[in-house]
């Protein structure tokens, strides 16, 4: 076999046994010529070889537009080559270029972009073979006429000078390393490459011509070159062969991790080495599989990071493009498809689906276009735009088959699609070659789908790809499906909640107030957070604040299960600790009904619900407060002092067995009670102590009306939406003066009836309500004999005038409470009560710890 040469001009000896006649050694071949051209097309660097090439220094060109280097008609030919660049991380062509005596060289030029020191982005242009002259002979080149067969360096023809010459052997070693299904090169000593074969043309995108006489990091400018360049270095010392775990990439692209390198020798018979023989293998499979897991992966944590359903289809495209597709297009069906095995059939009908994703390899290209274009038949077009795919499209066989296809650019289906929809043919482009459709389903229900096409990589989808398309899709399926019925069980609790909570105010005169309730913005959901105003007998009325444990359907039910409890048991006038009692044993029942169920985290029917009671008299001016679990209440006097009322905590609702303690204070007129759940002072960006003080302060601030106290509060609170829900309540107290209560204590005598009626008509001339007497006679001769017959002494009458409403009360010592029956025909009694009930607005029992009261309202009209 032939001795390699050192440089490519050298003939080899015909054997190394036989001396042959003396020869002069080649010169050195001269060095590539490089350069490094800005975005302003201004040169910034010029190599020694670049001025044996067009004859200028240095400090001639550095600083100059690069325009000038070009031939005085080559300006067109420039302007078209930078256009041709535009977008593009490499760029190759013949260019003409003017020396500097004046003669024009065509040159074969190679350049990269490349990012200089900070954000500027640059060309380096390599030109490694000399120019030729038009007809003349530039400085260290060769004339125009050498005959192609001869290397650049030298008059050896490139047969001869690597071992194929005339013989058989010769010519298959040839073909060998050309059609080899590998990528292997060869670089002489000066480690430039002087041999390329098929492979390595076809990875790099270059020919063996452009790259000769061109070092592996000038032919791809990436770190992967610099270190292969090292180790082959090392080969050339005498290091033996090398191995890397990484090649060249597509096109010239950079280094791919999908190669197995490895660095040869090539010796002379003297065991000299000449050259090094660089062969590259791409592990294919091993490589694809390895980064169909990686990006798997990377998928888990990268879709479905929001409860956005644009969003995640977004997120799909972005995963997919590059690491799978050059292109991903994602369109969710306007009205998904629930239930049903899926039909070998296509759709009679075309569906109707809307853009809602688009990625692109490119800024320009085959979907850009269509991500820029809203198609007339709608298949193209920006997120948000409407597409209608026919019946017999493959996306619509899909859709009804329930798997994802494969598809070519030849196939007759997609060929058809893009006949009949002029949107596709935009979207699917005339470059791309392989495409995919994956439907998007999830639990039961078809979404919409997925489109992956292919015209940058030159591999068309295969099998695997189809099946890592389908795993990703899933993925934002699973998402898409999940966050669309969170969405609606969101909006269903929160039309529940909304339903569930006091729609207006009810009309009463002890108490201004303003409330406000703010649903937790978290993916958790509405919680069971609830307020209530309750108006009671005497004028008085109850304030409810309780917070459900738990988010979502099951807790806004529970609430409202809860709420109704309370107004329940409201309305039989209990005080505050024995309300929380009772409504303790309901959480209980609750719960032991609700044991059964699956869902354990949403099935303790309340138990560690809190809730605070408070019943302020505006008579007494005093509060009776008692709370289970819950935040004490802020109370702020007309002075501007603010302070928690000291109410016993007692245990959540649902612990069962636990007492409940009521506690009273009297409020000066115009206090103000602020009452709220945990929400508010759970926020994420101070403690509880600065909380407290910022509550503190908004309440102190004196203003015109609560519900701008109630929007102090919650500005000072809130910094972002709340993890939790709140519910405030402001209150702001009033007093009935003794103008408008009128009692009247009474002997146990059924002669001091008619004195009773009298006092009470006296009472309503002084007040103006002359027309409600016969009413009021009524009801009060019935409630002070039935008091006077069946109670016990002390007897007392009492009438309290509000605005729109006159409250007859009359208590007595004794615990039995009346009750309505309906008289019998011969029955001398038992119709009293029930003339009460026909005339009064409503009545009731309130009892207390000695003895209890019986009240009737009605109502005033509007003279």
């Amino acid at each position: 076999m032939e001795r390699l040469p050192t440089h490519p001009g050298e003939r080899p000896h015909e054997s190394d046994a036989s001396p042959g006649p003396a020869r002069t050694a080649p010169p050195t071949p001269p060095p590539p010529a490089t350069a490094a051209v800005d975005a302003r097309g201004i040169v910034t660097e010029w190599s020694e070889g670049a001025r044996q090439l067009l004859g200028y220094p240095p400090s001639e060109v550095v600083g100059q537009p690069a325009a000038r280097l070009l031939a005085d008609d080559a300006g067109t030919a420039g302007a078209a080559a930078l256009r041709d660049a535009a977008g593009r991380e490499r760029w190759s062509g013949t260019v003409a270029l003017r020396h500097r005596d004046g003669r024009r060289l065509r040159r074969e030029l190679l350049a990269h972009r490349r990012t200089a020191d900070g954000p500027v982005t640059e060309w380096l242009v390599v030109s490694a073979v000399t120019g030729t002259p038009e007809g003349q002979t530039p400085e260290g080149q060769t004339p125009a006429g050498t005959p192609e067969g001869e290397a650049a360096g030298g008059g050896t023809p490139r047969s001869e000078a690597y071992g194929s010459g005339t013989s058989g052997s010769g010519r298959l070693g040839e073909w060998a390393f050309r059609q080899a299904p590998c990528v292997m090169a060869v670089f002489d000593a000066d480690l430039r490459l002087v041999r390329a074969n098929a492979g390595m043309e076809q990875v790099l995108s270059l020919t063996e011509d452009q790259m000769r006489g061109l070092r592996l990091p000038e032919i791809v400018p990436h770190p992967v070159s610099d270190e292969t360049e090292a180790k082959m270095r090392r080969v050339l010392e005498g290091g033996g062969p090398q191995q890397l775990r990484a090649g060249a990439g597509p096109a010239g692209t950079g280094a791919s991790d999908g190669w197995s390198t490895s660095l040869v020798p090539l010796e002379d018979p003297a065991g000299h080495v000449r050259a090094v023989c660089l062969a590259a293998h791409q592990r294919l499979q091993e490589h694809l599989a390895r980064q169909r897991m990686l990006l798997l992966s990377e998928a888990s944590a990268r879709i479905g990071t929001t409860a956005d359903s644009g969003r995640t289809a977004q997120e799909l495209a972005d995963i997919a493009v590059p690491g799978l597709a050059d292109f991903a297009a994602v369109d969710l069906l306007d009205a998904p498809r629930h239930g049903g095995a899926p039909s070998p059939a296509a759709p009679a009908r075309p569906l109707a689906a809307t853009r809602t994703a688009v990625r692109s390899v490119l800024d320009d290209g085959p979907t850009a276009s269509a991500a820029g274009t809203a198609g007339t038949a709608g298949t193209a077009g920006t997120a948000g735009t409407k597409t209608l795919y026919p019946a017999l499209s493959p996306v619509a066989r899909c859709l009804a088959q329930g798997h994802g296809a494969l598809y070519d650019a030849a196939d007759p289906d997609l060929l058809r699609w893009a006949r009949q929809d002029p949107g596709a043919a935009r979207l699917l482009g005339s470059t791309t070659h392989s495409v995919m459709v994956v439907p998007m389903r999830a639990h039961g229900a078809t979404l919409g789908v997925a489109l992956f096409g292919r015209h940058r990589h030159a591999e068309p989808f295969e099998a695997d790809d189809l099946w890592l398309a389908e795993e990703l899709t899933a993925k934002a399926a699973v998402s898409i499906h999940t966050s669309r019925r969170d969405s609606r069980e969101h909006t269903s609790t929160m039309t529940l909640q909304r339903s569930l909570l006091p729609q207006t105010l009810p009309d009463q005169g002890a108490l201004d107030i303003a409330t406000r309730y703010l649903p937790a913005g978290t993916r958790a959901g509405v919680g069971g957070d609830w307020f209530d105003v309750i108006p009671l007998s005497g004028a008085r009325v109850a304030l409810v604040v309780g917070d459900v444990v738990g988010h979502g359907i099951r807790a806004s039910a529970t609430m409202g299960r809860l709420r109704t409890a309370v107004r329940t048991l409201a309305d039989v006038d209990l005080p505050p600790d024995e309300l929380l009692t009772h409504l303790d044993d309901l959480v209980l029942h609750l719960s032991a009904d609700e044991s059964g169920t699956d869902d354990t985290a949403e099935s303790a029917g309340g138990i560690g619900t809190t809730c605070l009671y408070a019943v302020y008299d505006p008579v007494s001016r005093r509060c009776a407060l008692a709370r289970a679990g819950h935040p004490p209440p802020a109370a702020v006097t007309p002075d501007g002092a603010v302070r928690f009322l000291d109410v016993p905590a007692g245990p959540p609702l649902g612990l069962g067995g636990l007492p409940f303690e009521t506690f009273e204070t009297e409020l000066p007129e115009g206090s103000l009670l602020a009452l709220y759940t945990d929400g508010l002072l759970a926020a994420r960006d101070h403690d509880i102590d600065e909380a407290l003080d910022k509550m503190f302060a908004a309440l102190a601030r004196p203003a015109k009306t609560l519900d701008t106290v109630c929007d102090r509060v919650l500005t000072a609170m809130l910094t972002h939406r709340p993890d939790d829900d709140i519910a405030l309540l402001v209150a702001r107290t009033r007093a009935l003066h003794a103008d408008r209560v009128a009692a009247w204590d009474l002997a146990s005598d059924p002669a001091v009836v008619a004195r009773a009626r009298k006092h009470a008509t006296e009472q309503l001339t002084a007040w103006g309500l002359d027309d409600a007497a016969f009413i009021t006679e009524l009801t009060v001769s019935e409630l002070v004999t039935n008091a006077i017959r069946y109670g016990r002494p002390p007897i007392q009458l009492r009438l309290i005038h509000e605005d729109s409403t006159l409250t007859c009360e009359v208590f007595d010592s004794s615990s039995t409470a009346p009750h309505m029956r309906r008289a019998r025909t011969f029955d001398e009694g038992g119709r009293g009560l029930l003339l009460v009930g026909q005339l009064a607005r409503r009545w009731g029992t309130r009892h207390a710890l000695t003895g209890k009261t019986v009240w009737a309202e009605q109502s005033l009209s509007p003279g």
